[in-house]
């Protein structure tokens, strides 16, 4: 059916594209580039995007409302410069933070106990011709587990790490009332306190390789970094250097500072468990993101108000339909 004109540059999860006929005119663009707007798409009203959303292609909608973005990321998404323009952003929280709490938890086990190395030992025929698999060094047992990030995601691994009779402490920028666990007021003291690091904030300005040689070097030689939050919160060439040297004794890593361009360096260390940004992806969890999507322009545009605005965009429409 015809209704608002919603763009989506490039790929995006394809029960999206299922979904907006539902109640909207869908306009495609091969890439997010401003280049490839022609004139008579300047009614667009809303944009469903995955990923970057240059802020040039923003500005090439004099009519655009709402931003729909798939994830619950969106530094891809030049949010200010929306918030001036009075266009929401939405995102996909909730409907990914059980997903992601779990391959967190797989992603530690996996760096401990070296369970991707010993699944290869079997398939290449080594139990049958070596041996046994060497022991892993390292146990989640007596570990002291600190959470860099205490979302939606960080409370939803909390959760499963109590289960592991593990310590749990994090660090925010703004102590939780409702947290039972140790606070640390910097990201170095909490390293300092523990022996595991799980990462899971959002890529911003502040985070921005906070994750670095010192923080690393306090963490200890028998330290391990997971991170499932953003790629650009680890200083990853201090991590490469911490993890060749002994600094620290591992790390598991969903995420990349230049996806999908993992350092061969990395590729090349024994004691490192590497997933390609997988965290979400299940069918299940990508459909009901995709679905999120959708009924946050739906709501925009039949309702007013949006389903999971973003914070800097709290914004109701004026006029909604049939409103």
């Amino acid at each position: 059916m015809s209704g608002p004109r919603i763009l989506v540059p490039g790929k995006i999860n394809p029960r999206v594209l299922e979904r907006l006929p539902e109640m909207f005119d869908t306009v495609r663009i091969d890439a997010a580039d401003a280049a490839l707007v022609t004139p008579d798409m300047a009614d667009v009203a809303g944009i469903a995007v995955s990923g970057r959303l240059p802020t040039e292609l923003m500005d090439a909608f004099p009519k655009l409302e709402i931003i729909a973005n798939f994830g619950v990321g969106y530094d891809g998404v030049d949010v200010a410069r929306a918030a001036a323009r009075g266009i929401v952003v939405t995102n996909t929280p909730d409907v990914l933070t059980e997903e992601v709490a779990d391959t967190a938890i797989g992603l530690l086990l996996n760096t401990l106990r070296q369970l991707p190395q010993a699944e290869q030992w079997l398939r290449q025929g080594r139990w049958a011709r070596d041996g046994a698999f060497p022991l892993s060094p390292l146990s989640l047992r007596g570990r002291r587990v600190g959470l860099f990030g205490l979302g939606r995601i960080g409370l939803a691994i909390a959760r499963r790490l109590e289960a592991f009779g593990v310590s749990i402490a994090y660090h925010t920028r703004t102590r939780r009332e409702d947290a039972p666990f140790a606070y640390h007021p910097t990201l170095a003291g909490l390293a300092a306190a523990v022996d595991t690091l799980v990462v899971i904030v959002p890529g911003t300005a502040s985070t921005l390789k906070a994750v670095n040689a010192e923080v690393l070097a306090a963490l200890g030689p028998d330290g391990v970094v997971i991170n499932v939050g953003r790629g650009s919160t680890v200083d990853e060439a201090a991590l490469i250097a911490a993890l060749q040297d002994g600094t620290i004794a591992g790390a598991g890593l969903d995420v990349f500072e230049q996806e999908p361009h993992v350092p061969e360096a990395l590729l090349a260390l024994p004691n490192v468990s590497l997933l390609p940004h997988v965290a979400s992806a299940s069918v299940v969890t990508r459909n009901a993101m995709a679905d999120l999507v959708v009924d946050n322009l739906k709501a925009w545009f039949s309702t007013g108000e949006p389903l999971t605005p973003v914070v800097e965009t709290p914004f109701r429409r004026r006029n909604p339909v049939g409103g």
